[in-house]
């Protein structure tokens, strides 16, 4: 198999910390894909071994991936097809059947971009630093110069659907049987979840649970009809705070393209935070690990995450790790401190029972186990999970953030304030009434902050008073 040279498409441009992004005819093509598939097996050597292959409801998704089988099997390996999937379905089935693998998708980017998720067998995550680099500079090499001929003993191609393993497996982790009745809706963006709450929550393929699901634009559609399926933007959850009031209903759930986040929503139509879900999962995680016997069950939460989590963790008899933004050094810490479940400010949920892998689906579900065994609203049962006022992550485009942070550091190195650089910069005030981090944004000129109080006031002054140095 030959690819025509296409030595002016610079996959560099695709390449992100820890997955490819990119748009469609222009930064991501069939042929690049298939070059990418070709160094995906040589650099893992993956000949002679099965490769799950994916992808999400974007139109240019089946294409990119029968192209990606095609130049996996032409260096040799097994590929199984696995038609459309949510990323968590990838990382399941990578973990259950220990084969490498990739789904297409752009996740929450708008309709014009495709990209790959891939992980190495077990659903170990693949990153810049853990072989990405090496497949993207191989495969631009292949790209400009052609792939290398066909292995000497070919792959296969074949065809598996995962989508009932994968249902029956997230039930056994979390049994919603004897929940009260629910009323939930559910806004799937027209991503992956318009497949996936059917058959985890409904009755598409399992018995039913004692839920009465609301849908919100669960027809599979990557171009997006309704609205950007990216819940971390506000006006994405309007349609879904709306329909959770006029339905009456007991709590709201909002997933992104390819369903690996989940954002949750109160039955006043009011947001409950990644921070809140983290530490109430955290508690039901510790609780399970404490009585199958593990004395300190280790959490793992980013430095971004309210600083109610660790305390929460501790309060527990928990062991609270605290790491650097970024699934791969999530994943990565989850592996060597043998976490049981890790949380980001982000709304992505690690479980150690998922390979260690990010699934809002089993997040929403501990949820839904939370509320269903309480008569309690989730609003009640969210506040004790809040105490804190936080900013949300505030972007300032700047000319210079070095700079900027430079400024920020000279105000605020004093007696008063703690500092580490953990990732980006963190000032902590010594009384404990506020906390602040600024980070660059790897891919644009972006500073990112988020801050932190004890109250509303409190947070206000300090995210004024620093955006006022690092805009000035």
């Amino acid at each position: 198999m030959t690819i025509a040279n296409n030595s002016q498409l610079d996959l560099s441009s695709s390449f992100k910390a820890y997955d490819v992004r990119g748009i469609v005819g222009q930064s991501i093509t069939a042929d690049s894909v298939r070059a990418v598939a070709a160094a995906f097996v040589d650099v893992l050597e993956l000949a002679g071994q099965r490769v799950l292959v994916g992808g999400d409801m974007r139109p240019s998704s089946p294409e990119f991936a029968q192209a990606f089988a095609d130049g996996a099997a032409s260096r040799g390996a097994n590929v199984t097809l696995l038609g459309l999937i949510s990323t968590d379905e990838l990382y399941f089935a990578s973990g259950v059947l220990n084969a490498a693998g990739v789904v297409f998708t752009a996740s929450h980017n708008p309709a014009q971009y495709n990209g790959m998720k891939m992980t190495k067998a077990g659903a170990v995550p693949l990153s810049l630093e853990t072989g990405l680099a090496d497949i993207r500079d191989l495969a631009q090499r292949f790209l400009d110069g052609g792939l290398p001929a066909a292995a000497e003993v070919p792959g296969t191609i074949g065809e598996a659907d995962v989508l009932k393993d994968y249902s029956e497996y997230l039930r056994k982790l979390v049994d919603l049987s004897g929940s009260r009745p629910l009323k939930i809706v559910v806004d799937a963006g027209n991503g992956m979840a318009g497949m996936t709450t059917p058959a985890v929550l409904g009755s598409a393929l399992l018995p039913g649970l004692p839920f009465e699901i609301v849908p919100l634009y669960f027809e599979l559609d990557g171009t997006f009809p309704n609205h950007p399926a990216n819940p971390l933007e506000p006006a994405n959850l309007v349609d879904l705070k709306a329909a959770v009031v006029k339905h009456g209903a007991d709590i709201g759930l909002a997933f992104d393209g390819d369903a690996d986040r989940c954002f949750v929503i109160d039955e006043k139509g009011e947001p409950v935070s990644p921070s809140a879900v983290t530490a109430l999962v955290a508690r039901r995680e510790i609780a399970r690990a404490k009585a199958l016997g593990e004395e300190h069950p280790t959490i793992i939460h980013n430095l971004i995450t309210s600083r109610a989590v660790p305390e929460l963790i501790n309060h527990d008899g928990g062991r609270a790790v605290r790491t650097r933004v970024g699934h791969s050094f999530i994943k990565a810490t989850m592996a060597e401190e043998g976490a049981v479940f890790g949380g980001e400010h982000s709304a992505h949920y690690y479980f150690r029972d998922f390979f260690n892998a990010d699934t809002g689906m089993l997040a929403a579900m501990h949820v839904l186990a939370a509320l269903g065994e309480q008569e309690g609203s989730l609003s009640d049962l969210g506040r004790e999970y809040e105490p804190y006022v936080s900013s949300g992550e505030i972007n300032s485009q700047l000319a210079d953030v070095p700079a900027a942070v430079a400024r920020v550091r000279a105000a605020y190195t004093r007696e008063d304030v703690e500092v580490d650089e953990l990732d980006g910069i963190t000032f902590t005030s010594k009384d404990g009434q506020w906390w602040f981090n600024l980070r660059a944004s790897n891919t644009e000129p972006f500073l990112r902050l988020n801050a932190e109080a004890v109250d509303a006031v409190t947070m206000a002054d300090v995210r004024d008073a620093v955006l006022e140095i690092v805009r000035q």
